[in-house]
């Protein structure tokens, strides 16, 4: 019997300055020498709030606006080596580490790990997860940005997500003055302005949580009137009587 040999797995953190600089280091990590298996990134705002909250914070020599966390497996040592270099010769990570032992590895997985918990505790966030291209990611996150500084002023927006599939948490911190009636109800037109982006860009208003009953009412961002005629056909043929998880999606 064949025993196969644990893979070498490398954990890396890098600091980059725009989410340009995010899209770009993806690009390249896909042509590294080696398998990527995570690409994930997150925001200041996000970094700030998980200090508050776990007293951590990414390992930078000076504060950076955006943290890039990458897992790889096989990575060739000597062509590895060169591939970091050329990424620091060429201004593409302002800073950077690797994990020396899998303890290391789990603090650096840590610091993006710990983010929804620590919005959480820190304060009221109204969450959002979407998906879109990847080519498309700079294009939205720019419009957003505009969006809430002009319609939705004082109102923190904490960034992070899975680069590699496209999928951005959006986190919408409420204003400290702001009560929590008016928050959540405020909230709800800031979703369609923000779905009205995520249909322009050809994204969907939901990747890993499913649409539930919470973004129900928002599934024609997402789906044509064709397609969701579509979806109760396929409902009444397999549930005519209507059995099956009542009064949910459909």
């Amino acid at each position: 019997k064949l025993t196969r040999l644990p893979e070498k797995v490398d954990v890396f953190l890098f600091a980059v300055t725009d989410l340009k600089a995010v899209l770009t280091l993806f690009d390249e990590a896909r042509r590294g020498p080696f398998t990527v298996m995570a690409y994930e990134f997150f925001t200041d705002k996000c970094s700030r709030r998980l200090e508050s909250h776990r007293k951590i914070r990414p390992p930078f020599e000076a504060p950076t606006t955006h943290a890039v966390l990458l897992e790889v497996e096989n990575a060739k040592p000597g062509a590895l080596d060169e591939w970091l270099a050329s990424l620091f010769e060429r201004g593409l990570v302002n800073d950077g580490t690797l994990a020396a032992d899998s303890d290391q590895a789990k603090f650096l997985w840590s610091l993006r790990e710990g983010i929804s918990e620590s919005l959480s505790a820190t304060g009221m966030p109204h969450k959002n997860d979407i998906s879109l291209p990847v080519s498309g990611l700079k294009a939205f996150c720019d419009e957003l940005e505009a969006l809430l500084a002009k319609d939705y002023a004082g109102w923190e927006l904490c960034l992070f997500g899975h680069i590699g599939d496209g999928n951005l948490h959006v986190n919408i911190m409420k204003p400290e003055a702001m009560e929590k009636a008016a928050f959540l109800e405020r909230t709800h037109a800031c979703d369609d302005d923000i779905f009205e982006l995520v249909k322009a860009h050809h994204g969907s208003i939901s990747a890993e949580h499913g649409i539930g009953l919470l973004k129900r009412d928002f599934l024609g961002y997402s789906r044509s009137a064709i397609e969701i005629a579509l979806m109760r056909a396929l409902k009444h043929t397999f549930d005519p009587k209507g059995l099956l998880n009542p009064g949910k999606v459909l």
